[in-house]
């Protein structure tokens, strides 16, 4: 599956990846990406190929004129209820959007979060898609409002993904924001 904007391609992770996926993993910007922090080219490499099996939730966001590859966009289909069983529907989705430093602040992102939103409500049944952003990332919490999610709630100290210098974990406050089909198709 390949998504087109005017700028960018969103399509399947390839092994060719690897040195552009390392630029921005070497180092993750935003604590909720330190697990995925790669340590060099070769691992990077053997990501790709884990990757590459992945063509219908989980996109690299290319230049459309150069073929770089300048982030990532993916999320998979959820019940929505933390208690639902295995027949329950799977209508929800989480998306979870990075770019490269050297390409934030032009629109990319939100170009490819829209075409993305657009996507997982036309092509995969989406009834609602949620986000969850750091309290600090603010850049994160503009993208939400211009896609036209609106503010559900603040956890307090909801979740830690790195520890504190003293070992203890760092809980970090996150907001959560979230779109249903009925308000993307009125706002869009």
């Amino acid at each position: 599956m390949i998504i087109k904007t005017k700028r960018l391609l969103l399509r399947p992770f390839t092994e060719q990846d690897a040195a552009d996926v390392y630029e921005y993993l070497k180092a993750p910007a935003v604590h909720c990406f330190a697990c995925m922090k790669l340590n060099s080219v070769q691992q990077a490499v053997e990501e790709m190929k884990h990757r590459a099996g992945e063509t219908e939730y989980y996109f690299a966001i290319t230049l459309k004129e150069s073929g770089k590859v300048i982030g990532e966009i993916d999320a998979y289909p959820e019940s929505g209820e933390p208690h639902a069983d295995e027949n329950s529907a799977r209508d929800t989705f989480s998306p979870c959007w990075m770019l490269n430093a050297e390409y934030q602040g032009k629109g990319y992102a939100f170009e490819a979060a829209h075409a993305f939103f657009d996507y997982l409500f036309q092509e995969k049944g989406a009834r609602r898609i949620y986000a969850y952003t750091e309290e600090d990332n603010l850049a994160s919490q503009h993208l939400c409002e211009k896609l036209g999610m609106r503010k559900e709630g603040l956890f307090k100290e909801f979740v830690s993904f790195v520890n504190n210098p003293d070992g203890t974990p760092c809980y970090e406050n996150t907001y959560q924001y979230a779109i249903l089909k009925k308000e993307w198709e009125a706002h869009s």
